[in-house]
């Protein structure tokens, strides 16, 4: 991961000597007086400011001034001519690294420049270790005993401690593909940046290009001034790309560019930028079924997949269901003022024994809509909707009973019709019940056909 190192100076000859020095280890940028060295410095965000004190348009100290004011943290280099102590001493007050009189050796400059970027290094590293002493658990908030989490948070761990710069979350719809991206991002050593967070199926291709991207001034119509996009804005973090398999194969093309390069182009840019992120996607779908059926890149889904993380469906952890039910009434009587108490035997006999099409984010809908209506007591079987509240078998009867196994698909079916049928065929009503997307729903009624046609065929 390149630095990028600013040098401002209105001496042609001194910026491209240095420049040619530092090219080889650095990104280098140049300004030639101080209005565009501050320009610069809110456009780029450099890591490192080479300043001269005696600038054209803006002295040197009032850039550095104007800088921090508006926030730049990055360190600072003065270059002042001999005798400017007073300029010297400012500058360090104002937070400057270092100054380095002139004329000065490339050597001089090349060891401040390192020791400078080490002492920002360090400092991340303290601000990282006090922010992961106040954060504490990376796994707070995330509700898993069962073997499967238990395992799924062991694999989450080594990423953190690893440099793997891209993870591959696959999970149904509501499982929490989510609040494993994040948990990825508190475990992880040295994280300096924030996650940043985009839903590739909620925003328009044309649109999710130039949140990804940025885009330069003058790229398309409305284009009025410079952004910088989010995979600029999570540097030092984490870029989630929720769900990816949505990305058209266009942007995809531009994405795998991103993963095999570590380098990006603002929109209507010519400039290769670094990536300095770690990128987590997610996804509901199987992707080699997308790619298989041409909608979705290959290359591309082996770039994202170099480690993948499978978030276990809800009815495959039964053993989670009691604390996540008790954590979620706990969390709705302190937001709804309710005094709900924890769930008895038979309410948990019958969550554990439905199947949760819509998994944890089903199961928090469900205890907040009881919630809102119920202030006190506990929540009963009559509270349920008529879906969960059919009887268990009892053993003896079920031990003799003739077993007919089903597909999973065909028992979700089955329930999605069941609530189609309580909505009244309202399927964005069905969706928000069941706890997912309205396309989810389309996708899993696409799923019906060939089922009906199987169980056709078999009797």
């Amino acid at each position: 991961m390149n630095h990028s190192i600013l040098i401002v100076d209105d001496e042609q000859t001194l910026r491209w000597s240095l420049g040619e020095a530092l090219r080889d280890g650095y990104r280098v940028l140049e300004a030639e007086d101080g209005p565009a060295g501050l320009a610069c410095i809110r456009e780029e965000d450099p890591d490192l400011v080479l300043l001269d004190g005696r600038l054209p348009g803006l002295a040197g100290i009032e850039v550095l001034e104007q800088a921090r004011a508006d926030g730049y943290e990055g360190q600072v280099i003065m270059m002042t001519a001999y005798g400017e102590l007073e300029t010297a001493v400012r500058a360090m007050k104002l937070g400057a690294y270092d100054f380095v009189s002139k004329p000065f050796s490339l050597e001089k400059m090349k060891k401040s420049i390192e020791n400078a970027l080490e002492a920002k290094q360090l400092r991340r590293a303290n601000q990282h270790w006090e922010e992961t002493q106040r954060r504490g658990d990376p796994f707070l908030g995330f509700i898993g005993k069962s073997p499967r989490m238990q395992e799924l948070f062991e694999k989450i761990r080594k990423i953190g401690a690893s440099q793997a710069s891209t993870v591959l979350i696959q999970g149904e719809s509501g499982s929490g593909k989510e609040l494993v991206a994040r948990a990825i991002h508190r475990a992880t050593l040295g994280v300096t940046g924030p996650v940043v967070e985009i839903n590739c199926a909620a925003i328009p291709e044309t649109l999710l290009e130039s949140e990804l991207f940025g885009h330069e001034k003058g790229a398309f119509t409305d284009a009025k001034s410079r952004k910088k996009g989010l995979i600029e804005a999570a540097a030092g973090g984490t870029l989630f790309l929720d769900e990816i398999g949505e990305m058209g194969l266009q942007l995809q093309a531009r994405l795998l560019r991103v993963l095999e390069n570590r380098t990006f182009r603002r929109v209507g840019g010519i400039e290769d930028l670094q990536v300095r992120a770690r990128i987590v996607a997610a996804t509901n779908k199987d992707l080699m079924q997308e790619a298989a059926a041409g909608r979705f890149r290959s290359d591309l889904y082996f770039r994202l997949g170099v480690i993948v993380l499978e978030v276990p469906p809800l009815r495959e952890r039964p053993e989670d269901v009691e604390p996540l039910v008790n954590f979620f009434i706990e969390r709705f009587n302190r937001e709804l003022g309710r005094s709900v108490a924890p769930a008895g035997p038979e309410l948990l006999a019958a969550l554990t024994a439905y199947a949760w099409p819509g998994n944890i984010r089903e199961l928090k809908n469900l205890i907040e809509r009881i919630l809102l209506l119920e202030t006190t007591g506990a929540i009963r079987a009559e509270h349920l909707p008529a879906t969960l509240r059919q009887p268990a078998t009892a053993p003896a009867a079920a031990a003799s009973a003739p077993f007919h196994p089903e597909p999973i698909a065909a028992v979700e079916l089955r329930h999605i019709q069941r609530t189609l049928d309580y909505t009244g065929g309202n399927k964005s009503r069905a969706a928000q019940l069941l706890g997912i997307s309205r396309q989810t729903l389309r996708e899993k009624l696409k799923q019906e056909e060939p089922l009906v046609k199987a169980a056709g065929a078999s009797g």
